[in-house]
């Protein structure tokens, strides 16, 4: 035999012993598959388990995940839906994440790795797209009014911060008809007072007596009304599922890793904090386990953990660990998800299209959607009222009974309106002050909040993915302070009250 022939044959039989030996290795890992899945949220069907980067994975793993593939016949690639290692994970991909994301990736994106884990991939359920996308300026504190005002300078040239190349320019409807907050007798003074407080923060906010809005809005009924107020620039509403994915889109081309699935384990593990002349165990959040849609499981290593979760960020918080009890890790995050009707009515006689996005004193609400005499209405339930979360069903009769009498006591000619749809959408309510909680937890320093804000997350959302960028590259807030927004004024119980919640 030639020294080809047996070259030839050689190689045959080194073709056929890796065969086999890769076989084996799959016959061995289908045996040992039950050892290597994990089932914190008992579930029914066990998941095969991907570990993060950073554990330590024997030749046998490391060779089965390269070959094994390929004797299935499936096409083997080393990406995974989510990845095994990152440096920031933002848990919730909807409007608050993906400005988070938009900051980090834009302002510095060769410093982090960024990915954003997010459960409902075509948003059903998100807070911001279930909303009336309204921005006002209109606060009782000065931190509220300046985020709202970011955000409104933004959308001034968001087709020139968010247009992606080789693409239509983005368009989110933005109409500034302003914000008409009406008031009786005994809140003039203090409407009067947020109006000088307003314009001190540069908001274009004005004070209107009874005569001036008669004169303004002639379809309005004045009886118990003594002024309001109007937000004359920057305020009004703006299509949020636009924003959102303008954002998405922008941050996939500044390499953001956008994942679809739901976070079920916050990994943590235990380290020793120096204190003075002693040291101190804590817990550090080392990584998340994320369920994809593919069946499997996998682990997520981080360095830092951003809960912009909405409505779901009091579970994400417990999840972390957060409110089990140590010392200075006694307190839960105050956020529950809060149910919302939204209305919309057809009233071919009604409010023209100078018609503002008006708040009476009952707490109803109304403005224009599109035109031929559409409008959407609402308000908040009573804290003892308050209805069940569990799905998004509508309770028409709150309209019947509460929301339609006061549009129509209000606005004549709302009588001759038609009720056509409705929806439901959550607040991601904070429970203690109804304000943002933004920033580091002081006992999981590596878990920053953006949560909280009772409503107001599609008008301050970009403030606060500002705020957050700033917090992690400078470890200071640059644009608005917001210091006084953080966890720990719940532990030195100094709520920051805001009265101007719709």
């Amino acid at each position: 035999m030639n020294l080809c022939m047996r070259r030839r044959v050689s190689l045959k039989r080194l073709h056929s012993q890796l065969t086999l030996f890769t076989r084996r290795l799959c016959d061995k890992s289908s045996e040992n598959q039950t050892s290597k899945q994990k089932n914190e949220i008992g579930e029914q069907q066990e998941r095969e388990y991907i570990p993060p980067g950073g554990e330590a994975r024997n030749v046998t793993d490391i060779l089965l995940e390269d070959i094994k593939p390929i004797f299935q016949r499936q096409t083997s690639t080393t990406e995974l839906p989510i990845p095994r290692h990152t440096d920031i994970v933002i848990m919730g991909g909807g409007l608050v994440g993906a400005a988070v994301a938009y900051f980090l990736s834009s302002q510095s994106s060769k410093l982090y790795n960024v990915t954003v884990i997010e459960r409902d991939y075509s948003y059903t359920r998100a807070s911001s797209m279930l909303s009336c996308g309204g921005i006002r300026h209109q606060f009782s504190i000065p931190e509220n009014v300046q985020m709202s005002m970011f955000t409104s300078d933004f959308l001034k040239h968001y087709k020139e911060h968010l247009s992606v190349y080789d693409q239509d320019p983005p368009e989110v409807c933005f109409h500034h008809q302003g914000y008409l907050f009406l008031a009786p007798g005994d809140r003039v003074e203090f409407l009067e007072s947020c109006v000088k407080m307003q314009r001190e923060n540069g908001a274009k906010t004005v004070l209107l007596s009874k005569s001036q809005l008669a004169e303004k809005y002639p379809w309005l009924n004045l009886d118990g009304i003594e002024a309001g107020s109007l937000g004359t620039s920057g305020e009004g509403w703006f299509d949020p599922w636009q924003l959102v994915h303008s954002l998405k889109a922008k941050n996939i081309t500044n390499n953001v890793n956008y994942c679809e699935g739901n976070i079920v384990n916050i990994r943590q593990e235990v380290i020793q904090v120096p204190l003075e002349d002693e040291t101190t165990p804590r817990t550090r959040i080392v990584g998340v386990d994320v369920d994809h849609k593919n069946g499997k499981r996998y682990g997520c290593n981080a360095s830092l953990f951003v809960n912009c979760s909405g409505p779901w960020a009091g579970e994400i918080a417990t999840m972390a660990g957060v409110g089990t009890g140590e010392v200075g890790n006694e307190l839960p995050l105050p956020v529950e998800p809060r149910k919302r009707y939204v209305y919309t009515i057809h009233c071919p006689d009604g409010p023209m299209l100078d018609a503002p996005f008006l708040v009476d004193t009952s707490g109803v609400y109304f403005r224009r959607e599109g035109l031929g005499g559409h409008y959407i209405c609402g308000a908040s339930p009573t804290e003892d009222s308050e209805p069940d979360v569990n799905d998004l069903s509508v309770d028409y009769e709150f309209f019947t009974d509460f929301v339609w009498p006061a549009l129509a006591h209000r606005v004549p000619a709302f009588n001759n309106s038609k009720l056509k749809a409705a929806w439901a959408g959550y607040y991601d309510y904070n429970t203690v002050d109804q304000n943002l909680i933004i920033g580091p937890h002081p006992y999981h320093t590596n878990l920053i909040f953006a949560n909280g804000m009772s409503g107001h997350g599609v008008q301050q959302a970009l403030a606060i993915g500002r705020g957050i960028y700033e917090l992690i590259y400078y470890d200071e807030y640059k644009t608005i302070d917001l210091t006084r927004f953080q966890f720990e004024r719940f532990i030195n119980e100094t709520p920051i009250r805001e009265y101007a919640i719709v």
